[in-house]
């Protein structure tokens, strides 16, 4: 080898080699080459400081790996990289922003305060003791850093902190401004509605069909045609992959064995006499027996004799039961008996029993020969797993390199599947799965012509696809969409001269005029009085409408509408009830402090986004 080393210093590669070198250092000088292999590449840099790709890609990883934590079945192919990658360049982008405002405020914690954090936290104690092999194992396992990383990050986390809480905790709220939210939350009103439909007035309503031509002219993003793929897809299942043909008989008849015996349910019928512990039990217990042997009814010494109150007034009568219901020393018994045979006493946790047993039914099993083909099916399935894992990985592999996917399916013995009209937004199974959707349309499969990734897209069931054609976004002839706007414009116009009318009534309403002496009105007023703002008597925009109208005075009610599915409804705001005296002391406290809180909240918000629109931030 070192022969050959030597061999090749003498050669062409060794002499390109050097040309390159020279030529470099000619133009750009010696810290082209030196940094050029000693430099860390960046992703972006915040006024002069750089956030490293490393940095970069570690939080990517962490935060992908949270994101599939908090999936029931973590799929990665449903998180999308390109928002993850953004997401987390713009919170270390705004993380360095705030960073470099507490090093410039002088915010800094020494190694010891370090330590001392760090020694407190209970995720790296062990029976309440710091324990450093603890602490090492849960940075690196849960945090993917090193100890200095996290000596770093938490520093950098305290300062930031320490600056977010003065501020967060400097926000004031007055009094005064306390109670009159609570005071506008108790508040209650008392209004009149009146309701006018869209049937009063859509028969003067017309639509003709320079209205619509004119509609669709002037909103013709409103009528487009998505844009869809014509898919192509192979699906492998467990199934697929399952040979039924395979199992053995004796697999067969061992898995029947086993069915039968938990179809093979027997219920029995049952009736029993409780006599409780006491005193004068072993007295009870020998008259019961004693009159049993004479022939007497069971059922009427179960009414006579029975504590068991709830079955005593039907003789003692419990209906069938299976196994596992009841005290194992009764079912034990139970289960020994004959029909219509009665038990001698029988001890439980309950007391003494005497037990009849009235009827047993069992449950009818089917047949072997019924059975054999859905057993064969599930041992197949059973014993399909590292078959399926096999069949997985070379059709991931075959689809990988082939430029079409007849080859792999005809390699594993599947059908090329084909699915139209699959949208951005997903179409039918399995293209309602996001992932595959996702690479559906991606760059390479949709324009480059290349597979998709093998796609997990439900248990043991995967799949690849390709774009056999694919139809743009078109704007949709007036002809096919000429009924949808004339209904659109129906409503709409409907709509209007309806509010147009509701205007007229509230103008009349307002000049003195009552409903009686209008003539374009056929309804009544209907009362609500008291109402809060969660009352459920009215319609949530009316709700709405009533505690936006202004307090009413002199007596005089204020009039507005508001819009419902099929009208209009008509406001008459009377009175406005709630006063400050009336609010609870504890509660406006409360109030005081969240809403305190929540200013603190708004003024840090205001001051990171201050501090990021300041910042000089560059990006490659």
């Amino acid at each position: 080898m070192l022969q050959d080393i030597r061999d090749n210093a003498q050669g062409t590669i060794a002499k390109v080699i050097i040309v390159v070198l020279i030529i470099s250092l000619s133009i750009w000088g010696m810290d082209a080459i030196v940094g050029g292999f000693s430099g860390e590449p960046e992703v972006a840099t915040v006024n002069g400081e750089d956030i490293t790709e490393r940095e970069f890609l570690r939080v990517v990883q962490m935060e992908s790996q949270r994101r599939l934590g908090q999936m029931d079945v973590p799929d990665p192919s449903l998180l999308d990289e390109n928002q993850i990658r953004r997401e987390v360049l713009d919170g270390l982008i705004q993380e360095r922003v705030l960073t470099q405002d507490a090093a410039t405020q002088g915010l800094e914690l020494s190694d010891a305060d370090i330590d001392r954090l760090i020694t407190q936290m209970p995720q790296f104690q062990v029976n309440g003791q710091f324990n450093r092999d603890q602490f090492v194992a849960v940075v690196r396992n849960s945090f993917g850093m090193g100890v200095g990383e996290f000596r770093d990050a938490l520093r950098k986390q305290v300062v930031v902190n320490q600056i977010r809480t003065g501020i967060s905790q400097s926000g004031f709220v007055a009094k005064s401004g306390a109670e009159q939210l609570m005071a506008l939350q108790g508040q209650t009103r008392d209004f009149r509605t009146l309701t006018m439909s869209v049937d009063e007035v859509s028969a003067q309503v017309q639509v003709t069909d320079e209205d619509v031509a004119e509609y669709y002219e002037a909103n013709q993003a409103l009528f487009t045609r998505p844009e869809t793929v014509t898919a192509e897809y192979i699906t492998l299942s467990m199934a697929a992959v399952a040979d039924p043909e395979s199992v053995s008989a004796e697999a067969v008849n061992q898995r029947y064995e086993e069915r039968a015996a938990e179809m093979a349910n027997e219920e029995r019928h049952t009736a029993h006499i409780l006599i409780e512990d006491g005193d004068d039990a072993e007295q009870t217990i020998a008259e019961v027996q004693q009159k049993l042997a004479d022939g007497e009814d069971f059922a009427e010494l179960a009414k006579t004799y029975s504590a068991d109150i709830a079955s005593a007034q039907m003789g003692g009568d419990v209906g069938f039961v299976g196994r596992g219901m009841f005290d194992e020393a009764y079912e034990e018994a139970m289960f020994a008996l004959s029909v219509d045979e009665v038990s001698g006493p029988v001890r439980s946790s309950f007391g003494t029993h005497f037990i009849k047993l009235l009827d047993v039914r069992k449950s009818d099993v089917p047949s072997l020969a019924e059975m054999e083909e859905l057993i064969r099916s599930e041992l197949a399935l059973e014993q399909a797993g590292e078959a399926y894992s096999k069949a997985r990985s070379e059709l991931a592999d075959s689809a990988y390199s082939a430029d079409n996917l007849a080859g792999p399916a005809q390699e594993l013995g599947l059908e090329v599947r084909e699915k139209d009209g699959v949208t951005r937004e997903g179409g039918m199974p399995p293209f309602d799965h996001a992932g595959l959707v996702r690479q559906l349309y991606s760059e390479d499969v949709l324009e480059e012509g290349y597979n998709t990734e093998l796609i997990d897209v439900g248990d043991n069931v995967s799949v690849v696809a390709r774009v056999k054609a694919h139809v743009p976004a078109a704007q949709l002839p007036l002809e096919e969409v000429a009924a949808e706007i004339h209904a659109a414009l129906l409503q709409q116009k409907t709509r209007e001269l309806l509010a147009v009318r509701a205007d007229e009534v509230i103008e009349a309403l307002e000049s003195g005029s009552t409903l009686a002496e209008l003539d374009s009105v056929s309804g009544s007023w209907e009362s609500h009085a008291d109402q809060g703002r969660n009352d459920v008597s009215a319609a949530p925009a009316v709700i709405s409408k009533v505690f936006a109208l202004p307090r009413p005075e002199s007596g005089q009610p204020v009039y507005g509408r508001a819009d419902i599915a099929d009208g209009v409804v008509i406001i008459a705001l009377d009175t406005v009830s709630g006063n400050v005296e009336d609010i609870d002391t504890a509660e406006l406290i409360q109030l005081s402090r969240f809403m305190a809180s929540l200013q603190g909240q708004q003024e840090y918000a205001a001051y990171q986004q201050y501090l990021r629109d300041v910042a000089e931030v560059e990006r490659p």
